[in-house]
């Protein structure tokens, strides 16, 4: 039992960092990692965990980018970058998602 657990153990470790540099589908980075949250964040449906100035979620109601990209910065204010579910907003939706 202890070996399968060290094995369990051993896939996991080894697992992580893969996951961790591997693009992520629905993401962003804040323009200012202070109002980055503390705790994972739910909104439309989407459980927004962040590092620094990144956040990444899973989860999600379908919707257009543009409009989870505004419904993300009434909570966590401007952001740099904006993915939602494979879509990356260009410079200029990013500036109509911060107006």
């Amino acid at each position: 039992m202890r070996a399968v657990l060290s094995a369990a153990a051993l896939c996991l470790a080894l697992a992580a960092p893969a996951v961790a540099q591997s693009p992520a589908a629905t993401r962003l980075v804040l323009a200012d990692a202070d109002r980055a949250p503390a705790r994972a964040t739910i909104i439309d449906g989407a459980s927004w965990r962040c590092e620094g100035q990144t956040c990444i979620a899973s989860g999600g109601t379908a919707q257009p980018a543009p409009r989870a990209c505004r419904r993300v910065v009434a909570r966590f204010g401007a952001v740099t970058e904006f993915s939602w579910k494979g879509t990356t907003l260009t410079a200029d939706e990013l500036a109509a998602c911060n107006a």
